[in-house]
């Protein structure tokens, strides 16, 4: 497996797999699979319902804490003003508890809305006290991104956000790059829409070498050095994610990919007020 650097020298796995969307009665199973065949990185959230599931996988798994890299995020705090700090810490603990771990390897603001300075003060100091090894953020824009550097002490280590062929996100990643932060890859197959696994572009290529379509995605996530966790239900899916390290795509098939890119979310706009009025709105547990 290849690793990329964070900025505070944590080395993260650049493949993992992503339990979004995988119900909790499934999670474990699909977990527990993952790591057999071979996934030491897995990425979770508190809104996902499932971080219980995945700690059991983890548990029953027998692999040493320190061979795994484990992600789990913070969703909005609904403090009363001035106890955002102190429901973080919290909600941090409840997480880590329903995982069953000491500590985690990256925490993530789940979405820029609410307090989320309150919330990165907070986790500034769990990663002070080593309980979070890397500490970033998920759907931070450039502008919000970097506010949130430029008026606090430790710059995100990785900011996960859409990313695929239809939304490649280039100048995000530019921007990340300068003020050193790892962009990571959700929805890296943009759930199969637009027809992505039937497209004809990433057909041609994936049949130039031998590959699946989704395998072509992940080679090309990779080669642009975007961390990537995609999801599966299906063992032999989740083994042919894996194996994506023995071909490389030609300068001339990655041009043809950065064609297809629309430059718009498949999905929403974190910028969208209806969609903020919605995510933070949204309790969880």
């Amino acid at each position: 497996m290849n690793n990329v650097t964070l900025n505070n020298g944590v080395q993260m796995p650049i493949l993992g797999f992503g339990v979004f969307q995988i119900p909790d009665d499934e999670t474990q199973a699909a977990v527990e699979a993952a790591l057999a065949a071979g996934y030491r990185h897995l990425d979770t959230a508190a809104s996902y319902g499932n971080e219980a599931a995945v700690g059991a996988a983890i548990k029953a798994s027998g692999i040493a804490r320190e061979d795994l890299f484990v992600t789990t995020k913070l969703w909005i705090q609904h403090a009363p003003a001035g106890s955002v700090q102190d429901d973080t810490r919290r909600a941090f603990e409840n997480s880590l508890r329903r995982l069953g771990l000491d500590y985690l390897d990256l925490y993530l603001i789940h979405q820029p809305l609410g307090d989320y300075y309150s919330q990165w003060r907070a986790m500034q100091d769990l990663n002070k006290e080593g309980l979070a090894r890397a500490i970033g953020v998920s759907n931070f824009h450039p502008d919000r991104l970097v506010d949130l550097i430029d008026h606090n002490e430790i710059v995100p280590a990785v900011n996960q956000i859409e990313t695929h062929p239809f939304h490649q996100r280039g100048a995000d990643q530019a921007l990340m790059r300068e003020r050193g932060v790892q962009i990571e890859s959700w929805g890296p197959f943009a759930e199969g829409r637009n027809n992505l696994f039937t497209d004809p572009v990433l057909s041609a290529i994936a049949e130039a070498h031998g590959k699946s379509v989704a395998q072509v995605v992940l080679r090309w996530l990779i080669q642009r050095e975007v961390v990537v966790i995609p999801k599966s239900v299906r063992p032999e899916r989740m083994a042919q994610n894996l194996d994506v390290f023995d071909f490389a795509l030609t300068d001339e098939q990655m041009g043809r990919i950065a064609a297809l890119d629309t430059g718009a979310s498949l999905f929403f706009d974190h910028r969208d007020p209806a969609m903020v009025s919605w995510l933070g709105g949204r309790r969880i547990n």
